[in-house]
């Protein structure tokens, strides 16, 4: 498995006077980033910040840290970025981490084409569309059920069954 802390958000700004700060999401909503009871400043997960409590407020996580209960406090953490612990989520069945997807090798569940490897993953509200390079061709295929047969992200492969038309202009 890749990194056990992925980057999570990043602190933008102070909120109020008793040391809450504002936080950017970087993941698919900020309610999920409220889940969380602690978050960390680092990849390792050394400088560990314990959440008293988080809210969404216009898409963005207003949060108090433990230990962090004045303004002048919570403006040493403004521009962080923000860690979390692959330990802490629970993810839905055939749902990954897009840091996860990047770099899998795709290829056809009937013949065992291979297509490319993920390089981009859109997130286009009704369906997530997977970015697949080879070479200099790239391919634009929805991460659906219908098309996406297994995802074997300890692996690295993925196998799909295409769309009709969507390598037709392939030699």
């Amino acid at each position: 498995m890749s990194d056990n802390f992925l980057e999570a958000g990043k602190i933008v700004n102070v909120h109020g006077l008793r040391g809450d700060v504002k936080i950017m999401p970087w993941c698919d909503s900020a309610d999920f980033l409220c889940e969380f009871d602690y978050l960390y400043l680092d990849r390792e997960g050394k400088k560990e910040l314990e959440v008293e409590n988080a809210r969404v407020f216009k898409n963005m996580v207003i949060a108090k840290f433990a230990g962090i209960n004045t303004v002048e406090e919570a403006e040493k953490l403004r521009e962080k970025v923000l860690y979390l612990s692959r330990d802490d989520v629970e993810l839905d069945e055939d749902t990954y981490f897009i840091k996860d997807l990047i770099g899998i090798e795709v290829s056809d569940a009937d013949t065992g084409k291979v297509y490319g490897t993920i390089k981009d993953v859109f997130q286009t509200g009704a369906n997530d569309v997977y970015a697949i390079r080879d070479g200099e061709k790239e391919y634009l295929v929805p991460a659906i059920a219908d098309v996406v047969i297994t995802t074997d992200i300890e692996n690295k492969k993925m196998t799909i069954r295409p769309l009709e038309g969507l390598f037709d202009n392939e030699n």
